[in-house]
């Protein structure tokens, strides 16, 4: 049963927030009513033609492409960030159909230099953690490997809507478990899972303002170094991984690739970050570039107030 409405605009959950979810929950469950290949493609459509210009999530995409691509033309901008907006209506609805999206990952190709390195540290009960970034379908990866019965953990981070979150991590442990809310207690969960010689899976691929100075396409961007750190902490393999989708946009490819070697955090954390460059300069429609992934203006604020700092007497 659906959370009722709030009493009052406390912190907790407002009305917009309510109303926001009830609009969201009924295009959901609508949508899962129509066959995949139809969902699919309407809730792209919506999300590109509808919801991405009115949360100004186009505008955004578009400020990210001409920041790191300024010389990329203006129609080409467009382009992309249509197509991004595209993907994550997409890959949003095929989420929340578990046994579908099973089943289409389950008969994806799958491949990599890093699967064979998945599927031998498993057998022999070795820690795996797996990353990557908010490309193709990353729940895509996540699900092939259940379709095969593994179990594969992770962290998620909460929505700030509370009531549209309340089902978004329902369906997140759904797929499979464990499943932690990203936090000090939720990261020792994950770790706990890892080193007992589970499977799990983290994204890196978002801002952090005490992050490491990692660039990511040519221009500076924050990041935490949480995977690395994870990993050097319970000797887990690292496999970057990724969903891509192809060019029908209702399939996919699966690739585990070569495992990062263990050393230096902000080290490993910039070769996780090359291997998703390489994917999204291969396809750049595909990233998410929804997510303000480098807040330039914040960067500028943070450099000037330690500048300022440095030379006050």
């Amino acid at each position: 049963m659906p959370p009722a409405p709030p009493q009052s605009d406390a912190p907790g959950g407002s009305w917009s927030d309510w109303l926001t979810d009830r609009l969201l929950r009924g295009l959901i469950a609508g949508a899962l009513l129509l066959p995949w290949t139809t969902r699919t493609r309407l809730m792209g459509w919506l999300v590109r033609r509808v919801v991405a210009p009115l949360a100004g999530w186009r505008a955004r995409a578009r400020a990210n492409l001409a920041h790191v691509w300024p010389d990329m033309p203006e129609a080409e901008r467009r382009r992309i960030a249509d197509a991004a907006a595209d993907n994550a209506g997409r890959t949003m609805i095929e989420n929340y159909d578990i046994a579908g999206l099973k089943a289409r990952a389950a008969a994806a190709p799958i491949g990599g230099e890093g699967l064979a390195l998945l599927e031998r540290a498993h057998a022999a009960g070795e820690p795996v953690l797996l990353v990557t970034g908010h490309f193709g379908n990353h729940e895509i990866p996540r699900a092939a490997l259940v379709a095969r019965g593994l179990q594969v953990g992770g962290l998620y981070r909460p929505m700030k809507n509370r009531y549209f979150n309340d089902h978004y991590a329902a369906n997140m442990h759904a797929l499979s478990g464990p499943v932690f809310e990203q936090g000090r207690r939720g990261t020792m969960g994950l770790v706990r899972h890892i080193r007992e010689g589970g499977i799990g899976v983290l994204l890196f691929d978002l801002y952090a303002g005490r992050g490491a100075p990692v660039d990511f396409l040519g221009k500076p961007a924050p990041t935490l170094t949480s995977a690395a750190e994870i990993a050097l902490k319970t000797g887990a393999h690292v496999i970057p991984f990724f969903g891509i989708r192809q060019p029908d946009g209702l399939h996919f490819e699966i690739a585990f690739e070569a495992p990062v070697p263990h050393g230096d955090p902000v080290k490993m954390t910039r070769d996780m970050t090359r291997r998703l460059e390489a994917r999204v300069r291969a396809d750049p429609g595909q990233w998410f570039w929804i997510h303000r992934r480098w807040k330039p203006e914040r960067q500028a604020a943070r450099q000037r107030k330690r500048a300022a700092a440095s030379t006050a007497p």
